[in-house]
């Protein structure tokens, strides 16, 4: 499998740990999905610390929860055509490359990355991450290998 370095922005395929599995008990996701990295930074180690957040076809409760995707964005990475949104009330934190980046098609282990959003696009989503963050701070389940 092909893995790029990460870099915030870049979506890729992920087996994403939702909370509520997390506090169920679970350590593995139940669904791989896309997500965004939203944040890729280099550790003492030299070692890639990734956080990542989900993208989902559910509709958010509170629409503040959430960022739609827009269709041309869903298009262009090749999601499908069903609306998606980026979750920022909660994040996966893993060091890079971890077990649970998934090939994108099925079968098909050349890359894990659909490809990066539009900067204006993920600079809104990065904003209202950390704008949310700062006033009640995110779920961030800590993955490890």
């Amino acid at each position: 499998m092909t893995f790029p370095e990460p870099y915030p922005g870049l979506v890729i395929r992920y087996s994403y740990l939702w909370r509520r599995e997390h506090e169920g008990g679970r350590e593995e996701g139940a669904k791989d999905r896309p997500c965004a990295i939203i944040m890729a930074v280099t550790d003492e180690d030299g070692e890639w610390e990734v956080l990542v957040l989900p993208i989902t076809h559910s509709p958010p409760p509170d629409p503040a929860d959430a960022i739609e995707i827009p269709t041309e964005t869903n298009k262009r990475l090749g999601l499908d055509v069903d609306r998606s949104w980026i979750v920022i009330t909660e994040a996966n934190e893993f060091l890079w490359p971890g077990p649970d980046l998934r090939p994108v098609r099925a079968g098909d282990a050349a890359t894990i990355a659909y490809g990066p959003l539009p900067p204006r696009f993920f600079a809104r989503v990065r904003e209202r991450f950390l704008e949310r963050d700062r006033r009640e701070k995110s779920a961030r389940i800590k993955r490890t290998q």
